[in-house]
């Protein structure tokens, strides 16, 4: 299937409409649609929250009847089920759209595939692929919740160069510059969920929260806690955006954290294990993206269980000492062939510090 410079820009500008929803569209994906007559923009939508219009909807309006016989490029294939809104194929057709192009099908299984049958069934012309890995980053959350069953993960560290991410003393405020802090909440308030270890709370009582102007969404935050030692007077549980304590099954009952406005969730065994607790997360909060930030135990546990898709580490040009707490607590890596090795996929400077992006790679 070859497409014209037409689809491209047309599709690019989709791309970019549907990047104005990263903070508050989850757990929807993010779509832009821009809709053209002769090679002309004639309407432009994106998703902005749950429960508003969706992107073609809003494009539609924008065109009027400039939308009859016209091409409609959306980032996602569109909707062919009711939910808060009506189904985006239906209006499209209803519009008189006699082309549409999607940037990706739709990962979800129940409804893949649905919005492109009721399309040609109804006479239009529907095409996909056009610039689908771009499509499919930057809703990578979604992807990952309706194929794998489970919200991409990514882990953040701040260390200095030698590695630390505290002092020997346990003092930790603050590694990094007040540029790298203020990146971090960036990436707080388009995430999921923030996800960290009883051990974190005690020890830095976090709020885990975007302290950003504009932010309009907090997200979820969880504790992995398996014996209830989260005190209901931590700060991560006041604030919007809810609170999830994941327990084993022999803590206590958990009553004053849930008067405190928690979910305590038990899950089998002594300790709640990383597999376990993202699927539930995806199931029961239909999280997209979490963000661990955690101590070494918790952010090395979940690397040996293979659930991190990303690492964030902001390093910042200072020695702490080799007595300090390291980043990832990994046993049994004794040779150089049990090492896990990572892919850099992005460097950067971020104020006075630098930030890297990390992947694991296949044989890691």
């Amino acid at each position: 299937m070859s497409f014209t410079a037409v689809d491209y820009r047309s599709m690019s500008r989709a791309l970019q409409l549907a990047e104005r929803g990263r903070w508050t569209t989850d757990p929807n994906p993010r779509v832009g649609c821009v809709i053209t007559r002769d090679c002309e923009v004639v309407g432009e939508g994106w998703h902005e929250r749950p429960g508003l219009p969706h992107a073609e909807v809003l494009a539609l309006e924008a065109a009027g009847e400039a939308a009859r016989g016209a091409t409609a490029y959306v980032s996602l294939e569109p909707c062919a089920h009711h939910g808060h809104t009506g189904p985006c194929c239906e209006a499209l057709a209803k519009a008189g759209v006699n082309r549409v192009v999607a940037a990706v099908q739709d990962p979800n299984p129940q409804v893949a595939g649905q919005g492109f049958k009721y399309l040609r069934e109804a006479g239009i012309r529907a095409e996909c692929g056009l610039l689908s890995g771009e499509a499919e980053r930057l809703n990578r959350g979604f992807f990952s919740r309706m194929q794998r069953g489970r919200p991409w993960v990514t882990i953040k560290m701040a260390a200095s160069l030698d590695g630390q991410t505290a002092m020997a003393s346990g003092e930790s405020r603050w590694v990094t510059g007040e540029s790298a802090r203020r990146d971090v909440h960036r990436k707080r308030a388009e995430v999921s969920a923030i996800l960290t270890g009883a051990g974190t709370v005690l020890t830095d009582d976090p709020r885990l929260t975007a302290r950003l102007d504009g932010v309009s969404r907090q997200p979820l935050r969880v504790v992995m806690d398996s014996m209830l030692r989260t005190p209901p007077d931590a700060r991560l549980l006041a604030g919007d955006g809810g609170v999830r304590i994941y327990a084993g099954e022999r803590s206590g009952a958990g009553k004053a954290l849930e008067q405190a406005g928690a979910t305590v969730v038990k899950l089998d065994g002594d300790r709640p294990q990383p597999e376990a607790v993202l699927a539930s997360l995806a199931e029961q909060e239909a999280c997209n993206e979490v963000l661990v930030e955690a101590g070494p135990e918790l952010a090395g546990a979940f690397l040996q269980a293979g659930v991190v898709d990303e690492i964030l580490l902001y390093q910042a040009p200072h020695l702490m000492g080799d007595a300090g707490r390291g980043m990832f607590h990994l046993p049994g890596l004794d040779r150089m062939k049990d090492r896990m090795d990572l892919i850099i996929r992005d460097i950067r400077r971020v104020g006075e510090d630098i930030r890297l992006t990390l992947q694991p790679s296949a044989r890691g």
